[in-house]
This record gives C-alpha cells, structure tokens and sequence, in this order.
C-alpha cells in the first residue's frame, strides 16, 4: 500500500472514530470514557496519515504526544489547539481496560481535537478531499 491510499485509510478511519464520539456524546448513560476512546483514536489515525503523507514512518503506538513529535520530524507543524490532545493518550488502552483514571478530559475538548486533528490532515498536500 502506497503512502497516500495508507492515509486515506486512516482518514476514512479517523472520520468514522469522530462520528462514533460523537453519538456517543448524544447517548444517555455514557461516560466520558468512550467519548476519550474515539477522539483518541481519531486524532492518533489523523496524525499517522499526516506523517505517511509527509513521508514519514510512525510506530505501532498510541502515544499522542510522540505522535506529534514525530510529525514535527517530518517538518509538520501541528496545529497548536492540539498541544493538550495528548491528555487523550490513556483512554486508548489504559482507561479502555480498567486500568487507570487519568482524569477527565471534557468530552467537548474531546471532540474538537479530533475534528481539528482531521482537518489538518486533510489539509496536508496529497490527501484526497473526502467530498
């Protein structure tokens, strides 16, 4: 799979993460726990398809904050609304098994994140306009 179609991938991805978070924002009984879950999961696939766009090689991590560093090797600037989304790291694995608490992260923060964080890479030259 080619660098571009990869990102298209992850897009396609990201964008169904953020409608997911989304719904479950709306839903009665949910918790901010799987709203964390799918914005993190959004904003991790927007910037691994901002860094294969850019060229760049990314791990199998979910660690938003190395994410972001590894974008900026790669001579991206990330948008600096992003710079707290990182506070999203542990609702990918840590908070989703029951392991931890890593305190509440405002589901609105949540959602404006990755929406912003897949406008961006969108935005990035090579990605295909979803529209």
């Amino acid at each position: 799979m080619n660098q571009s179609d990869l990102a298209a991938d992850l897009l396609a991805l990201a964008r169904e993460d953020l409608a997911s978070a989304e719904a479950l924002v709306a839903a009665d009984g949910v918790s901010a726990a799987p709203v964390g879950f799918h914005a993190q999961q959004a904003v991790e696939k927007s910037l691994k398809a901002a860094i294969a766009l850019a060229g760049g090689e990314f791990p199998f991590t979910h660690n938003l904050g190395l994410l972001m560093r590894l974008s900026e090797d790669c001579g991206l600037e990330p948008p600096s609304q992003l710079a707290q989304a990182d506070r999203l790291t542990p609702y990918a694995a840590t908070v989703r098994y029951g392991l931890g608490d890593p305190g509440t992260v405002d589901p609105g923060d949540a959602l404006r994140w990755a929406a912003l964080a897949i406008e961006w890479a969108e935005a990035r030259p090579g990605s295909s306009d979803p529209t």
